[in-house]
């Protein structure tokens, strides 16, 4: 019972806890922040150029994710009776009366056949227009689509007619296409989803290397400490954007490269901070009375001394993600970023510096980055406000 007390479930921290519910414009904020971004993972369902299921000769297939299955049964019927029909001819050649005439009624039904097997086959490359074709042929086969059935990466330039994209916001495409044809609401949800993901790991793996770095220098001290501060602040000169170009240059980025890049150079700040709570909190009674008692040292750093360290940790997690995702866009933006055709907010906003006449590729990212970062602003406000030490300590 003891062990649930200290920690997480200290009285401090459910006192924090309480005040941070309280503040309610933070509050929301996070329960808003939370809901978006799990729903985001879920985006499939609402936002996707697949339908959800398709019903084709009294079988359904589910096709939201993968409609490999139904594709080969289309695909394959309509090679069947290509084949068949040339080998109907063949005969036919050799032929002669009523085997003749025989086998050119056989090949005109088959060619039918054939022609309505080309059209789905057809129709099939988008789910769409396969609805369309299944609803004019009233078979009984159906494609139920999703909310809104556009995906982040679908060519719509068949379905622009005349226009040319990018294309303003319409009833179909609600925020408009961008210059290569593609739905901007589609790729600003998935944008969401990557950008927040991206922001959270790559918090998550700068805080374990800062808070591991920080707490040894912080505890140990001495020599350790003096010649580890050396090393961070010699890996702090390290040029962020230079070592992206240059990195860039070699390999191609992606997801885990950027994330293992902006680890390994943006780390130092936490460790900074938890430094400072180590070597303050390592001077009080409690860590002496331990020391004293001969519990050793990594259960003193992890059970007694980080606890009363996670001020700082917590206070800057909101900003730490604000800054993981604006790191994201700005690379996005410079051509440094994901690989295409990943969506990209950032990628977006190049795009609407290229076509400065198409306003809706500027406002849809920038509105999107200004309420999600107003969000997480107000969380941080919120947490900050919670976690002072001067409204909540363990002697209050």
């Amino acid at each position: 019972m003891e062990k649930l007390r200290s920690g997480f479930f200290s009285p401090v921290f459910l006192k924090r806890l309480r005040k941070f519910r309280s503040l309610k414009r933070g509050y929301y904020s996070f329960i808003l922040i939370v809901c978006l971004y799990i729903g985001s993972f879920f985006a499939e369902f609402f936002v996707n150029g697949n339908a959800l299921y398709i019903v084709f000769e009294g079988k359904r297939y589910f096709t939201l994710y993968n409609d490999a299955s139904l594709k080969k049964v289309i695909f394959s019927r309509e090679t069947e009776l290509r084949q068949k029909a040339t080998e109907i001819l063949k005969l036919k050649v050799k032929a002669e009366g009523q085997e003749r005439e025989k086998l050119e009624s056989e090949h005109a039904a088959v060619k039918k056949e054939h022609d309505k097997a080309r059209e789905l086959k057809k129709a099939f490359g988008k789910h769409r227009n396969l609805q369309k074709y299944f609803d004019q042929e009233k078979a009984g086969n159906r494609a139920v689509l999703v909310f809104y059935h556009y995906g982040p990466n679908e060519n719509l330039l068949d379905e622009l007619g005349d226009r040319n994209p990018p294309t303003s916001p319409d009833r179909k495409n609600w925020f408009g296409t961008d210059d290569r044809g593609r739905d901007v609401f589609a790729r600003m949800v998935y944008g969401f989803r990557i950008s927040m993901s991206f922001a959270l790991i790559l918090t998550a793996f700068t805080y374990t290397i800062g808070i591991t770095v920080g707490s040894i220098l912080g505890y140990f001290g001495g020599k350790i400490d003096f010649f580890g501060v050396r090393l961070i602040e010699i890996w702090s000169a390290v040029p962020f954007l230079y070592t992206v170009m240059i990195v860039s240059s070699i390999i191609e980025p992606n997801f885990i490269l950027l994330i293992g890049i902006l680890t390994f150079l943006g780390w130092m700040g936490m460790s900074y901070y938890i430094r400072a709570e180590f070597l303050r909190e390592k001077s009080k009674d409690y860590v002496l009375a331990a020391i004293a008692v001969g519990v050793s040292d990594p259960v003193i750093m992890l059970r007694h001394i980080f606890p009363n360290a996670l001020t700082p940790v917590i206070s800057f997690l909101p900003f730490s993600i604000v800054g993981g995702i604006s790191s994201l866009v700005t690379l996005d933006f410079l051509g440094f970023g994901l690989p295409v055709p990943t969506p990209s907010w950032g990628e977006l906003l190049s795009q609407a510096s290229a076509n400065i006449h198409s306003w809706w590729l500027m406002a849809a990212p920038v509105a999107s980055l200004f309420l999600t970062l107003l969000l997480i602003t107000f969380i941080g406000e919120a947490i900050r406000e919670a976690f002072d030490p001067k409204v909540f300590s363990r002697l209050r």
